[in-house]
């Protein structure tokens, strides 16, 4: 496999004057093609790890190397890096008063200068993609929540970026709608597309990652594919979660 895309170097994170630890040391690493699932119990400093990569949250200390970049460098252009990581949430982040077709184009328009035809175009591709395209002049109020997060991940693609990050993007949803998001993520990851996903849907983490990392406590508990995680875990706390998961 290929060099590592992303480096987490013993990230910290102190919330509170630092009586908080979400993150207490984390190092890991993500390559280039690579499907990375975090998961771990509420509170264990997933979400925390995944907005430190881009730098939603600054961390405490450690640093983030993206493409060889300390991108935790005050002299960094983290706006031109965060171009490169596409972000979906778990709430949509879509703009109300916006169509669909202009939340997409957006921002390929405004920071990639794109013109509004070129980014029409992409974004009524990607709209096909997910089965969306009738919605394109639709509002987000008319869209079920699992619509809202497809089109949360294709108006990320837009960007074209490097790396997917996706925070626990099926934990609002109801259940029935669960499905149609999790298709479009391992479409994309058959793709070869480079993910990291908090998640708490260990199904797909266990068809569609090469790696699981369990995190507890603010830090890596273990990590391995997930035969080694789900089938053979070492460390007791791992087993622990399972056991209350599976």
């Amino acid at each position: 496999m290929s060099a590592d895309i992303i480096q987490a170097m013993d990230l910290q994170k102190h919330f509170d004057g630092g009586d908080i630890k979400a993150l207490n040391g984390v190092n890991a690493s993500v390559k280039k093609g690579e499907v990375v699932v975090v998961i771990g119990p509420s509170g264990s400093g997933k979400s925390t790890f995944l907005r430190c990569l881009n730098l939603l949250e600054v961390p405490t200390g450690g640093k983030v190397l993206f493409e060889g970049v300390d991108i935790t460098d005050k002299k960094a252009d983290i706006n031109l890096h965060r171009q490169k990581m596409g972000m979906v949430f778990q709430h949509f982040n879509l703009f109300p008063h916006m169509t669909i077709l202009r939340n997409m184009t957006l921002a390929p328009m405004k920071l990639l200068k794109k013109s509004q035809a070129d980014a029409e175009a992409k974004a009524k591709a990607l709209l096909e993609r997910v089965g969306l395209s009738d919605r394109a002049n639709a509002y987000p109020s008319q869209l079920s929540g699992g619509q809202k997060q497809r089109i949360a991940i294709v108006r990320a693609l837009c960007m074209d970026p490097e790396v997917m990050l996706f925070d626990e993007p099926t934990s609002a949803l109801d259940p029935e709608m669960v499905g149609e998001v999790l298709e479009v993520m391992k479409e994309l990851a058959k793709e070869g597309m480079t993910m990291v996903v908090v998640t708490h849907e260990m199904g797909f983490a266990r068809e569609m990652a090469d790696r699981v990392i369990f995190m507890a406590e603010g830090k890596i508990v273990e990590e391995g594919t997930p035969e080694e995680i789900f089938m053979a875990p070492k460390q007791p706390r791992t087993r622990d979660f399972l056991a209350k998961v599976l």
